[in-house]
């Protein structure tokens, strides 16, 4: 009995302490520099003027994300998968809705750095009927949150199809992401 409880307390300390490891090697590079690194540029966001909406909400050290969509200055994805985007453009269209979320919480944080977790996203893909692979739209998403944080970038995640998406974008995605305590 009493070599199991030390086994016990042997394991526990051992998890225990693997655990506050891994939590430290997430922290070992600059999320500024890693996003020069992957070529990067950030956008910026504007709050919307035409709805009663914010981009995003802080809760706490939790930040609800409005969905955004594949817009920008040089680019738009419009169209519904299957019909009028291949699943590359589709992938591609949900990595420029990454890069405009990593915009907006560069606004609202100032530091990327202070991203503690990607918490949940959710994708809304503009899909004809018969598409089935929201799950391969989305991970142009979720790979580059996995590229700029690493473990932190890791989320849980739900990817659907949609009849129609505002403005026709191929996809409208939402995030929930754990910030740093102040």
């Amino acid at each position: 009995m009493k070599n199991a409880i030390l086994l016990l307390f042997f394991v526990g300390v051992t998890f225990s302490n693997a655990q506050d490891s891994s939590i430290n090697d997430l922290y070992d590079y600059d999320i500024e520099e890693r996003l020069n690194e992957l070529g990067i540029e950030l956008t910026e966001p504007k709050e919307p003027k035409t709805f009663k909406i914010s981009l995003a909400v802080k809760s706490g050290n939790m930040l609800y994300l409005s969905g955004n969509l594949p817009f920008s200055k040089t680019k738009n994805y419009k169209g519904k998968l299957g019909k009028d985007l291949t699943v590359e453009e589709g992938y591609d269209a949900a990595r420029l809705v990454g890069v405009n979320h990593l915009s907006t919480l560069k606004l609202y944080l100032g530091d990327l750095n202070k991203v503690e977790k990607i918490v949940k996203v959710l994708g809304m893909v503009n899909s004809d009927p018969n598409f089935t692979d929201q799950s391969k739209v989305m991970n142009g998403f979720s790979d580059l949150m996995f590229e700029v944080f690493g473990e932190r970038g890791l989320h849980a995640r739900s990817a659907v199809g949609m009849a129609a998406i505002p403005f026709n974008g191929a996809c409208e995605i939402e995030m929930i992401v754990q910030i740093k305590e102040e």
